[in-house]
């Protein structure tokens, strides 16, 4: 069984179009704030923190596929369900389900790597097993 964590989201006017369809970058930026939320409920320290220890500096994005089944709009309270159905051994699959009353809205599968620092910019890190262990 893999752990679930449920993000809300309030939808505000701004975050929609002159049509008062939400803007589809706005879901993009909720899905990477619902990612973060994972790890913290999960247990994760902040990144500053696993960086001194483990050399983690955060799960940058190296791949992602959305499916767009409805629309929202503004007075919506949108609910990201996240959870990782695969782990891999530098990477994992972090999927979004997006429910507005239950109903299905939106769905994203992330793939996203453990990143730490090299002289040159940023590498691939094995998953941390401790990290593994609190997320699943």
């Amino acid at each position: 069984m893999t752990r679930e964590v449920i993000y809300p989201v309030k939808v505000e006017f701004g975050d929609c179009d002159p049509a008062r369809i939400v803007w589809f970058p706005n879901f993009f930026r909720w899905i990477d704030a619902a990612s973060r939320h994972f790890f913290i409920e999960c247990g994760v320290p902040p990144w500053h923190e696993t960086e001194k220890l483990l050399g983690v500096i955060g799960t940058p994005l190296v791949d992602t596929h959305a499916s767009f089944v409805k629309t929202a709009s503004y007075g919506d309270t949108l609910h990201i369900h996240t959870f990782v159905p695969e782990w891999r051994t530098k990477s994992f699959v972090q999927r979004h389900i997006i429910r507005r009353d239950g109903e299905r809205i939106m769905e994203c599968d992330e793939v996203r790597i453990f990143a730490g620092r090299t002289e040159t910019g940023i590498k691939a890190l094995p998953i941390p097993e401790d990290i593994r262990r609190l997320c699943s």
